[in-house]
């Protein structure tokens, strides 16, 4: 890489393959969690973020770029992460605290690389990509308050009685 839009070509598609693999462990985290608020959770973000993957294609067509091109490898490391976890652990409380901070992660790693892209799209003067990024970026926080409001109001509380 050399160029800025080089770089912003890359930051795309590696979220592109971030949220697609997100949106592939979505259900599988859904099915196993216990608590219902979490569940819903789990399923609000599921249409979010298919809404977020349709934004980043349209991001890629402003560009001239496929969103296809790279495989987010970090993603993939938290994936692979939880799913292990999730093979240790049975299905109860202990399992959806697990499950939120690991969801967390993934929110973490989000909420960076969409601020990374919105800076890169700021200041190469693309406000339209700037703020398509921007609102996936409000999103992806919003996503983690939500989980930190359910873990903290019950999930963790049942968790630690068991």
């Amino acid at each position: 890489m050399e160029t800025m839009d080089e770089l912003m070509e890359h930051t795309i598609q590696d979220l592109y393959s971030a949220e697609k693999q997100a949106l592939e462990a979505m259900p599988q985290l859904a099915q196993r969690v216990q608590n219902e608020q979490l569940r819903q959770a789990f399923q609000l973000h599921q249409q979010e973020t298919q809404e977020q993957v349709t934004r980043l294609e349209q991001i890629a067509e402003q560009l001239g770029i496929e969103p296809d091109g790279e495989t987010c490898m970090a993603m993939q490391g938290l994936v692979e992460e939880v799913q292990d976890l999730l093979d240790q652990l049975e299905d109860g409380p202990v399992a959806d605290a697990a499950i939120i901070g690991a969801a967390q992660k993934m929110e973490h790693y989000e909420i960076a690389s969409y601020g990374t892209a919105r800076t890169l799209a700021q200041q190469a003067g693309q406000t339209q990509i700037a703020d398509l990024l921007e609102t996936t970026l409000n999103e992806e926080k919003a996503t983690d308050e939500k989980l930190t409001d359910i873990a903290t109001s019950s999930v963790n509380k049942k968790a630690a009685q068991s």
